[in-house]
């Protein structure tokens, strides 16, 4: 297996700032790059949704890592699908449409798992990505994401872009996004939790019914998987990034209030969507291709999450 040396790369990592992002930079380096040769535009500087702004980010890089994204939760997606969609489309498009004319050597684009059918067997394989129609709430970004590794098989094809597509399910962990309007279900869980426990409460209302599962992957391995696929994996066919791990959203919520010991009740609102009914990915394919295997025990990971949070809520709820 070819490897990737880092050592002398020009780097751009888009959402480089951001809570995947940082921890991606922070793996290449101990890879082998180095810091002063990796770029993390910020979006208010750099609005990738423009030609100009993806050409100049671009410029003198060797690799594009493409983690930016307009992302949230199911709340979100549902009262903003037209953003969604646009910003998501034109922000890669445009990019490695700007990498290929920059003559970039590597192009790392960081899809969704919310690209899946509505009803995919479980667990979700590479191979069924395009048997159906993504679920309704999530699809205009989740389709978004998904035109992004035709874009790169084509680009391969016909100008020879080494163009690589990995499929991270559900990440979680510290320094996630806990803004109640845009997070997604575990840091909306814990801070229900936390406030529910800081007013006195007895109770949390909690979306939809229960039924659905998730699979989930700490942040820190799905920055690791990131980074040994940027040295390691040089094939066009799209990789899922998890565990194998499948848990219903209701047992979820309960692992949560027992690690927070919330002793109220759990009120389920099922005039509320429940999203797509089973997520659980088949990871099979990054251990072949490039020997990914997450480390990190999902109650373990739970634990950290919770920690910070409870250290850090009183800066984040100001």
């Amino acid at each position: 297996m070819a490897v990737l040396a880092l050592e002398d790369k020009r780097i751009l990592v888009t959402g480089g700032a951001g809570f995947l992002g940082r921890q991606v930079v922070d793996r290449l380096v101990h890879a082998g790059a180095r810091r002063e040769n990796i770029s993390t535009p910020r979006s208010r500087d750099c609005d990738l949704r423009e030609m100009a702004a993806c050409r100049r980010a671009v410029s003198d890089r060797d690799v594009v890592v493409h983690l930016a994204a307009h992302v949230g939760g199911i709340g979100l997606n549902r009262d903003k699908p037209a953003e969604l969609f646009y910003d998501n489309l034109m922000m890669g498009t445009q990019l490695i449409h700007a990498a290929y004319e920059a003559g970039v050597s590597k192009f790392v684009c960081v899809g969704t798992i919310c690209a899946y059918p509505k009803f995919t067997p479980v667990p979700f394989h590479e191979d069924d990505l395009w048997n159906g129609y993504p679920e309704e709430t999530n699809a205009p970004y989740g389709i978004a994401k998904k035109a992004l590794l035709v874009q790169l098989q084509a680009y391969r094809d016909q100008y020879g872009l080494n163009g690589i597509y990995l499929l991270p399910v559900n990440l979680y962990g510290p320094e996630d996004n806990f803004n109640p309007a845009s997070s997604h279900v575990i840091p909306a869980l814990i801070r229900k939790v936390h406030e529910a426990q800081k007013n006195g409460d007895r109770q949390i209302t909690v979306w939809g019914d229960g039924s659905p599962t998730r699979e989930f992957l700490y942040s820190s391995d799905a920055a690791r998987g990131i980074a040994i696929a940027t040295q390691k994996y040089n094939e066009p066919e799209p990789v899922n990034l998890g565990t194998g791990y499948e848990i219903s959203i209701r047992d979820l919520a309960e692992l949560i209030c027992d690690l927070m010991d919330f002793q109220g009740e759990i009120v389920w609102d099922t005039s509320k969507p429940n999203g797509q009914p089973r997520r659980c990915l088949d990871v099979q394919r990054a251990k072949e291709k490039f020997g990914f295997v997450a480390q990190v025990d999902f109650k373990q990971g739970l634990k950290n999450t919770i920690d910070w949070y409870r250290q850090h809520a009183a800066s984040i709820d100001s």
